[in-house]
């Protein structure tokens, strides 16, 4: 079990939709990260909302999901369990 280099959590947006697989798979590693012992908190957004409609414009994505990490942009379409760890622990 590893944690973060801080004692507050790294905050995790994720910009989804309905009915998007990689939107559900993102959600299930950051779960899994959470089962795991990272201290993330994580927000989720619907795309069709206007909270999502924001990031998705501020990030200039266009594929959901998008995944902001402490309000910067990590990913989109998707999230690649290896990378997100890499960031968590530095």
């Amino acid at each position: 079990m590893t944690t973060t280099s801080t004692s507050r959590p790294v905050q995790i947006e994720v910009v989804d939709s309905p009915g998007c697989h990689s939107c559900d798979e993102t959600h299930r590693v950051l779960s899994g990260l959470k089962k795991d012992g990272y201290l993330i908190e994580v927000r989720s957004f619907d795309a069709r909302t206007a909270p999502g409609q924001d990031r998705m414009q501020e990030h200039r994505a266009g594929l959901t999901p998008l995944v902001l990490v402490d309000g910067a942009f990590f990913s989109q379409g998707g999230v690649s369990r290896r990378e997100l760890i890499t960031l968590l622990e530095n």
